[in-house]
């Protein structure tokens, strides 16, 4: 309360600070927030995905919600093995927390489901299974459910018909299986309510679009791959505030890659990383962009975009808080920055070669609906009075009933001091002072300070006053002049801000009407960061742009670097690598130990994958054929849970490529066979090499490194064109395992012992123990026989020499014999 208007005997004062807790609010400017303060208002929970699957007769049906930008994305029907490993893929690379599918299931997808149920190492956790009726499926009912959804792009002039051939445009209602699955998932939603579980249950799930993702093109590689060439590596976050938080990304590719400057060009770069494709057009059209940014007189241009895109924000969330009329204040000033920032790259790139596909879509697509949103927000908000109020308000002259309130409500204090004066001059004289106040939904009152003599409830009863309460004592009353100002000026403040939040929910109507173009600005903004951020990246370390040749099968790469190596490493020695056509299929690497076999074996995966997401890559020159996979067994991936032990592990990695490579895939194996028995492993990595020759032109691209020289010794590969040694060519003779062994710091006695042992198993002589070592051992032991001889107390009576003979001097003297 707030009183604005205060006689004390009858000479007007200033309001009184202790009576601040409920009247008008105080019409001071306030300062803006900062940047961090609207990042604070716009991080949300970590998204959340629900996906829906449905298999039948060989074809998947696949469609997913995704919290963080209230969309849904679905999948055409697509052709799917029984083994599911389409499904597969989608799961490993989205994590659902949920997945839906209907109660009655072929016994291949129900196989499938209780497998993945029970994968309790599944990272980062197993998803909920969750079973609906077959009936909620059904495609009659499906369809239906899609036609009568509540979705904020689509107008609400729109006609039944008109609404059915605008989804139509959206949604591939050919494809049985998707529609399907798109109504179980809707139902799914509804009976979950996600994200709306506290709103009234008239308040729908908001869905802010619905997308299409295929999965075609894509060059399939394992969590295995990416975990052993560092392609992703988080961390424990060092902030004890964000212990809580999660992860942070460590050395790794994606984390000197990632120069985003918004986080949706951040998710996008990491999608691209999951989605490795062999789509030249695809690739081509990223690499022709960067290109651009890397010529010298684009660089200004480049930093320019760069800032735009640093103020292009989290728009799906906002216009989730617009569809559920949660919008806050921060929301309006991000949604405006965002809106103009977006202006002034369609501007930018209107000034760009349009033959670049990604500079004229910008051009074309960033319509003037984005000014109309723009211009009614600017018109509209006024963003000083609304933080300082911390509520909607709009500017002057948009609503002239508005304003004329407000021209009421400033006068309001003047106004009411002299009505407390002429309050006072009919109040009892033993009444030193008043004030008439308002508080909002109350009115007005008449304010007096509690007298002496007002000691029981009675005592308060004044003639010609109606007492209402007391409050911090101050006796609070209504008098003939506040009723008639109550009648008059009516609940000001109420009046204000009901008129203010209809505007406001009329511009999110026109906002939300218009929720295409910004999500089309959000997709080609993030496209262009990401872009921009490899460029940056390319310029930066020195990269070079890759060619792709569908004809080759293989990769060439000149002088070639490991990208995270090279930045580690005082001095770095690029190689080059080579495989496909007459330069043979496999390549037997060998060499002394710490020679960089499995740095070698990485770069030759990490350049081949930095082609195929369309970076720049750390080469002279860089040829990629035609690429469907990358298997590696590098490193053994150990984990508890899994229950396996090391060398089982490794047999796992190496089956799948056994079993899933075909011709056109990359496989890069190291050390293979060293976690068993010595004959074992060497005719374990000779048998799977062996293997893969025997399928001549379609054996795949296979780099080996090991330190089984006896595999060339014996001559356990055949002879041939498919077979190759690197990176020299001959065969490394020895591991050179003791020079290692004296740099990582081992006794030069141990290391000397160990070069003795080894020449003569070489030289197949026995093995004998060194006499310096048995004699000091020997020693040692007298010594020890002697010392306890010597604390023998032979006087005392409870010594028993028998049990001291057997039990202590005949085991030393055996050792010491």
């Amino acid at each position: 309360m707030f009183s604005v208007g205060t006689i004390p005997g009858g000479t007007p004062q200033s309001p009184e600070p202790g009576a601040a807790s409920a009247s008008f609010p105080s019409l001071a400017p306030v300062s803006g927030r900062g940047e961090a303060e609207e990042e604070e208002d716009n991080e949300q929970e970590p998204a959340e995905i629900y996906l829906c699957a449905l298999w039948t007769s060989g074809y998947l049906g696949i469609a997913y919600y995704d919290t963080s930008d209230s969309t849904i994305h679905f999948m055409p029907d697509a052709p799917d093995h029984e083994s599911l490993k389409l499904l597969q893929r989608v799961l490993d690379e989205i994590n659902p927390r949920s997945v839906v599918t209907s109660a009655k299931q072929d016994e291949n997808m129900t196989r499938f489901l209780g497998k993945l149920a029970s994968q309790e190492h599944r990272e980062p956790k197993r998803p909920e299974i969750v079973f609906l009726p077959s009936v909620d499926f059904g495609l009659e009912i499906s369809k239906q459910r899609l036609l009568a959804g509540n979705y904020s792009f689509i107008p609400d002039s729109m006609t039944t018909t008109e609404k059915i051939l605008f989804l139509s445009s959206i949604i591939p209602f050919d494809c049985l299986l998707t529609v399907r699955a798109l109504g179980g998932l809707l139902k799914f939603l509804g009976r979950r309510r996600i994200g709306v579980e506290l709103e009234d249950y008239n308040v729908s799930v908001p869905i802010l679009g619905f997308k299409k993702f295929v999965l075609t093109h894509l060059v399939s590689i394992d969590q295995d791959t990416y975990s052993v060439l560092q392609i992703f590596k988080s961390e424990s976050h060092p902030s004890v505030y964000k212990v809580a938080s999660g992860l942070k990304e460590g050395l790794s590719l994606f984390g000197i890659l990632n120069r985003c400057h918004c986080k949706w060009g951040q998710k996008l770069l990491r999608l691209w990383f999951t989605r490795p494709t062999h789509d030249l057009g695809e690739l081509n059209s990223r690499l022709d962009v960067i290109q651009f940014f890397l010529l010298p007189q684009n660089l200004d241009m480049a930093q320019m975009l760069h800032r735009l895109l640093g103020h292009i924000k989290n728009v799906p969330l906002i216009l989730k808080r617009m569809k559920l009329s949660h919008t806050k204040v921060s929301d309006w000033q991000v949604l405006y920055k965002t809106v103009y920032s977006a202006l002034g790259l369609r501007d930018a790139c209107r000034s760009l070669p349009q033959s670049i596909q990604l500079f004229q879509d910008i051009a074309q697509e960033f319509s003037d609906d984005l000014y109309h949103i723009a211009s009614l927000i600017g018109k509209v908000v006024d963003f000083e009075g609304s933080l300082a109020e911390n509520r909607f308000t709009v500017l002057p002259n948009i609503d002239p009933e508005i304003d004329e309130k407000k021209r009421r409500l400033m006068g309001l204090p003047s106004f009411l001091t002299e009505v407390a004066r002429k309050e006072l001059e009919n109040l009892d004289s033993r009444i030193p002072s008043c004030s008439v106040i308002y508080i909002p939904l109350i009115g007005f009152l008449l304010c007096i300070p509690r007298l002496p003599f007002m000691v029981e409830a009675s005592d308060f009863e004044i003639e010609g006053l109606d007492f209402m309460f007391l409050s911090e004592e101050k006796l609070h009353y209504r008098s003939a002049r506040t009723k008639e100002l109550d009648a008059l000026l009516g609940d000001l403040h109420c009046d204000i801000r009901d008129q203010e939040t209809l505007l406001m929910y009329q511009l999110q109507c026109q906002v939300l009407a218009r929720a295409a173009v910004l999500t089309r600005v959000l997709d080609l903004a993030s496209r262009l960061d990401v872009l921009l951020a490899l460029a940056s990246a390319a310029r930066d370390y020195g990269y070079s742009r890759p060619r792709y040749s569908p004809q080759l099968l293989g990769v060439r790469i000149l002088n070639g670097r490991h990208p995270l190596m090279e930045l580690c490493a005082r001095t770095f020695v690029p190689n080059s690598a080579e495989c496909g056509g007459d330069k043979g299929r496999i390549k037997v690497i060998t060499g002394p130990n710490s020679s960089g076999k499995s740095i070698y074996l990485k770069q030759v995966g990490l350049i081949t994958f930095m082609a195929l997401v369309g970076s720049f890559v750390p080469a002279e020159e860089a040829e990629i054929g035609a690429v469907d996979a990358i298997f590696t067994r590098i490193h053994s991936c150990e984990s508890i849970s899994l229950g396996l032990s090391t060398f089982m592990i490794d047999l796992n990695q190496v089956a799948k490529a056994v079993n899933n490579a075909t011709k056109q895939s990359l496989v890069l194996i190291d050390e293979f066979g060293k976690g068993t028995n010595t004959v074992d492993g060497l005719a374990l990595l000779a048998a799977v090499l062996r293997h893969w020759l025997a399928l001549g032109p379609m054996c795949p691209h296979i780099f080996v490194a090991t330190n089984f020289l006896s595999l060339v010794q014996l001559q356990l590969l055949p002879q041939g064109p498919l077979v190759q040694y690197l990176v020299c060519e001959g065969i490394a003779n020895a591991s050179h395992a003791s020079y290692t062994a004296a740099q990582a710091g081992l006794p030069s006695n141990l290391i000397a012992r160990g070069k003795e042992v080894s020449d003569l198993i070489r030289s197949g002589k026995p093995i004998k123990p060194v006499k310096e070592l048995l004699k000091e051992k020997q020693m040692e032991n007298c010594q020890t026989l002697v010392d306890k001889f010597l604390k023998l107390d032979l006087e005392d009576p409870s010594l028993d020499l028998d049990i001291f003979m057997s039990q202590e001097v005949l085991p030393a003297a055996t050792g010491i014999l």
